[in-house]
């Protein structure tokens, strides 16, 4: 299968229309070109219209980033006065955290969990991605105090809807792809350029792929004003 395929399922490989480069969020290039990137989609995104814009960088895979994410939304709104509106955060997610971004479909397909070694408190593998699904009814008028509540709510879903950006590094998922093909995690018969584009073509719905976290993160700074915080 070449460059242009894709999986159709988790168990087979089919047959399917070739896509071009543009189909495949920046490219099929391992190294993303300008001319594949969004670049007015991503400065729609991480530039629109907010007064305090806020940058977390995930390397290792740590979960409880996003508990500090969503107290930030909550102090930021609640402590400090900023309008909901007014409040963007970026997760700037690359290595074993750009699986943040990863549809439950991956996971399953590629035993991410496995494969990155995330377990669960059985001690047993991630079979998907669980910090997805919101828990709690979205509700702008609950009590922030409320543990059943919105604002309590730090999964994936709650926080992109609070103005959450859930960025995706092509260059960690170009060499991701490679790592699951050595390691025999992806189908047989699929190659690293397969499984790199399946991977960008079936990301989170609030997903956005950058060419570069590292780069990505530089920009957000020096161009959108974004301030930074590593955890």
């Amino acid at each position: 299968m070449n460059r242009r395929g894709f999986l159709a399922s988790s168990a087979s490989l089919a047959v399917a229309p070739a896509v071009t480069a543009a189909a495949v969020p920046g490219g099929t290039h391992r190294v993303e070109r300008r001319a594949d990137f969004d670049a007015v989609g991503f400065s729609a995104v991480v530039g629109r219209p907010a007064r305090l814009r806020q940058l977390y960088e995930a390397d290792a895979f740590d979960p409880s980033i996003l508990g500090s994410i969503k107290n930030s939304f909550n102090g930021l709104q609640f402590g400090f006065g900023y309008p909901a509106e007014a409040i963007t955060i970026a997760l700037a997610g690359h290595g074993p955290s750009a699986v943040y971004g990863y549809s439950n479909d991956l996971w399953e397909r590629y035993r991410i969990g496995e494969f990155f070694k995330l377990r669960d408190s059985k001690n047993q593998p991630l079979t998907s991605n669980i910090y997805l699904a919101r828990q709690a009814p979205i509700n702008s008028g609950a009590d922030p105090d409320d543990e059943h509540g919105m604002y309590q709510d730090s999964s994936i879903e709650m926080l992109a809807h609070r103005g959450l950006i859930v960025l995706t590094c092509h260059t960690a998922v170009e060499e991701q792809a490679r790592g699951l093909v050595k390691a025999e995690f992806a189908p047989e018969g699929m190659s690293a350029e397969d499984v790199a584009d399946d991977i960008l073509e079936h990301l989170i719905p609030h997903a956005l792929v950058v060419p570069s976290m590292v780069a990505t993160i530089a920009v957000l700074q020096a161009e959108y004003r974004y301030t930074y915080l590593s955890l």
